[in-house]
């Protein structure tokens, strides 16, 4: 079976993290530091603060804005459940606008008419490595004062009219086993603003920056040295895997010609990094998964259910009409991409595809 991602682990981060080990200084200290500004000059960013993971990224990002109870977060219904519940971790409540019905991103057509006195931020997500429609966001944002918190978990070097994604508002990254990059687990928050940045500090560290004198209600979400040697092994790597990432997409699109099959949509202002790469399957989809398992091709659902159906919302009665996500929601099959894939795996994938045999699913009374 042809995974569906694939760590790609090596002798650097293994000598990475030894060096660490022998050095006596595991916990936070020179080596997140220094992954801290490798990764701010990737995203063309004056800071960049690493924490433990992405969701808490996007909640010290959020709280760094000081968006809590009483106050709304306007964000998309087609995401992994972190985006929202970080929201709802602040007290705020999540207001979810439909997504584009080509890029599944968040459709700034629809944001005005979503926004209150109540609101406070726009968290746009850039899906599966592809950059949310930047300009008509912050335009909007500006016109309302409201702040940007980009989910940018699944698009390290990502960028939106040659901007790095990270560097529009507040950028919140995910660093987790299968991501672009990878510490292991690990987040980064990137900011052009010294404020944030400077409570963003606080809030992972107990309110402190000296030792046991502590400012302001903060939390332990540091990121520890053994997990940035990683990161910083990895991001060496970043782009050369990205290219991989690109090129293997390229070839999907060209090679899978089936009737019932949509490929994905890139924008010609942007580069897709191709986290995922995520077919529409217009038909019987369970079935379409069926065979292509078969055929050795490992499949998943990003994501199978828009957040707003998820149990939890509905429990809280946070409701939206999205029927663009719906319907993504319905049809959506994510295949291999990972830059470990062969020439024949990428074979083996689009032929797959091209030999399915879908039809309507029939509805039982």
């Amino acid at each position: 079976m042809i995974p569906i991602s694939r760590p790609l682990i090596g002798p650097e981060e293994e000598e990475a993290v030894l060096a660490v080990l022998r050095s006596g200084m595991i916990a936070q200290g020179p080596e997140v530091e220094r992954f801290e500004a490798e990764f701010a000059a990737l995203c063309g960013t004056r800071h960049a603060v690493a924490v433990m993971n992405g969701t808490i990224a996007l909640y010290l990002a959020l709280l760094a804005h000081n968006i809590g109870p009483g106050d709304e977060v306007i964000t998309t219904p087609f995401s992994f459940i972190a985006t929202a519940n970080s929201i709802l971790m602040t007290g705020a409540t999540p207001v979810f606008v439909d997504i584009d019905p080509q890029t599944y991103n968040l459709n700034p057509d629809l944001i005005p008419a979503a926004i209150t006195s109540r609101t406070r931020a726009i968290m746009p997500v850039h899906l599966y490595g592809q950059p949310a429609d930047m300009a008509p966001i912050i335009e909007i944002a500006r016109r309302y004062n409201l702040a940007i918190i980009e989910d940018a978990a699944q698009a390290v070097g990502a960028t939106y009219r040659d901007q790095p994604v990270g560097s529009f508002g507040v950028g919140c990254f995910s660093l987790y086993a299968t991501k672009n990059v990878t510490s292991g687990e690990g987040g980064m928050i990137t900011t052009n603003d010294p404020a944030i940045a400077d409570r963003l500090r606080l809030l992972r560290n107990h309110g402190s920056r000296v030792r046991y004198y502590h400012e302001i209600l903060g939390y332990n979400f540091r990121m520890t040295d053994l997990q940035a040697a990683i990161g910083r092994a990895q991001l060496a790597k970043c782009e050369r895997f990205t290219a991989q990432r690109i090129a293997n997409a390229a070839f999907l699109s060209e090679h899978i010609r089936h009737p019932a099959v949509i490929t994905p949509y890139v924008r010609p202002d942007v580069r897709h990094v191709f986290h995922q790469y995520t077919i529409r399957v217009i038909g019987n989809r369970d079935a379409a998964i069926k065979q292509l398992n078969a055929a050795g091709v490992g499949t998943a659902i990003f994501y199978p259910l828009p957040i707003p159906q998820q149990p939890l919302y509905r429990k809280l009665g946070i409701e939206a009409e999205t029927p663009v996500a719906d319907r993504i929601a319905r049809e959506i099959i994510a295949l291999p991409v990972h830059p470990a894939l062969s020439l024949e795996e990428l074979q083996q994938i689009a032929a797959a595809v091209n030999a399915l045999t879908v039809h309507e699913p029939v509805l039982v009374a």
